[in-house]
């Protein structure tokens, strides 16, 4: 008998821990978020296109399990923060925005797999403030309209322990803004893709 407790002590450590994404639980996830736009626009004063840097900040998610399967996920982040050029001119602007997102997820796999890649689908609306002119547009207005878009996701779960588990995601958003300028309005497709690898933890 004294041989049964240190052998039922070890199949339990031997035993693989699972991540609990079933019906009803709800988990954050938390992690550096990339974004980098895939931008086009009207030629600005025949000095090419609007270009915009990419910025990396803090990104944060939310998901309830509706179903062992089906998740609902709210994106939120630190605001980003993008330099606007044109190849003529240079640094024309600086814009700061906020992107959050709601997505409807399906999680592949069961329950209690140690693997849980997902795709989602939702709707993003990204707001834009502090803009500021540079160079050019040096101490004149400008000023970007928020954006309603579609978004979709690919991502994967992997377990680390009972509660907590490693996530990498990648994300593209449809945004259309219009860009108000003293030298003009332009519209502007800014459709980023947003890469966020991080942890998360299951409450």
């Amino acid at each position: 008998m004294k041989k049964i407790v240190p052998l039922s002590v070890m199949l339990a450590l031997a035993s693989p821990m699972v991540i609990a994404h079933e019906e009803g639980d709800f988990f954050m996830r938390g992690g550096l978020a990339s974004v980098m736009p895939n931008e086009s626009s009207d030629n600005v004063l025949n000095t090419g296109e609007l270009e915009l840097t990419n910025d990396m900040q803090v990104g944060l998610t939310f998901t309830y399990m509706m179903t062992d399967n089906v998740g609902i996920e709210l994106l939120a982040a630190t605001p980003f923060t993008h330099d606007v050029s044109t190849n003529g001119l240079g640094k024309i602007a600086e814009v700061s925005h906020l992107p959050p997102t709601l997505m409807g997820q399906y999680y592949f796999g069961e329950a209690d797999s140690k693997y849980r890649p997902y795709l989602g689908a939702g709707l993003n609306y990204t707001t834009f403030f502090e803009e500021k002119g540079f160079g050019q547009l040096n101490n004149t207005e400008v000023e970007l309209d928020d954006s309603f878009g579609l978004a979709v996701q690919a991502g994967i779960d992997v377990e680390v322990n009972e509660d907590w588990f490693f996530n990498a995601s990648l994300w593209y958003m449809d945004i259309d803004t219009e860009v108000k300028t003293s030298v003009g309005t332009f519209d502007a497709e800014i459709d980023p893709y947003v890469v966020m690898i991080g942890m998360g933890y299951t409450f």
